[in-house]
């Protein structure tokens, strides 16, 4: 079950009207803090990332399923997670006490600050650059002008250490 001030972030998330991968990024931030904390482990950032999306689907965030370059299983199991979501049942207490204490076996070091720095990189090294541009420029547009000012005011110091 997801905590309290996750499903407060996702929903003021969705109230500010942002996509529902920023909302379930709550939910993954989350569950790296739990392997972090010693909570359990994870096999793979892949893994703790997979995790928190499924969190998130399961908490009612309308996150679709992989499209492409997913195997069947994992959009099979992306879309089972959305019908949970809809439906509010229960887990099992002796299946999620199966879970954890399986996960309770596994490494730390993938949600280390290097291991989720090179997951990030290996991620974005698939996707085209027009795709990434896009990212770039819609990041820059939603920002806000605060914020967008913010980032203006940092990356001049930065160009200002560098000169």
């Amino acid at each position: 079950m997801p905590e309290e001030r996750t499903l407060r972030a996702a929903e003021r998330d969705r109230r500010e009207g942002k996509s529902p991968s920023t909302q379930a990024g709550e939910f993954v931030r989350e569950e790296i803090e739990h392997v972090r904390e010693g909570k359990h482990g994870v096999r793979s950032s892949k893994q703790a990332i997979a995790i928190g999306l499924s969190k998130a689907r399961r908490a009612g965030v309308r996150l679709p399923a992989p499209k492409k370059n997913a195997s069947k299983q994992v959009q099979e199991k992306a879309e089972q997670d959305l019908e949970a979501g809809a439906q509010h049942r229960r887990k099992s207490p002796r299946r999620a006490r199966a879970t954890e204490n399986a996960l309770k076996r596994e490494s730390r070091q993938p949600a280390s600050k290097s291991a989720l720095s090179r997951q990030a990189r290996t991620a974005a090294a698939k996707r085209s650059s027009g795709a990434r541009s896009a990212a770039a420029k819609k990041a820059a547009r939603t920002k806000g002008p605060a914020k967008r000012s913010a980032a203006a005011k940092k990356a001049a110091r930065t160009r200002k250490v560098r000169a």
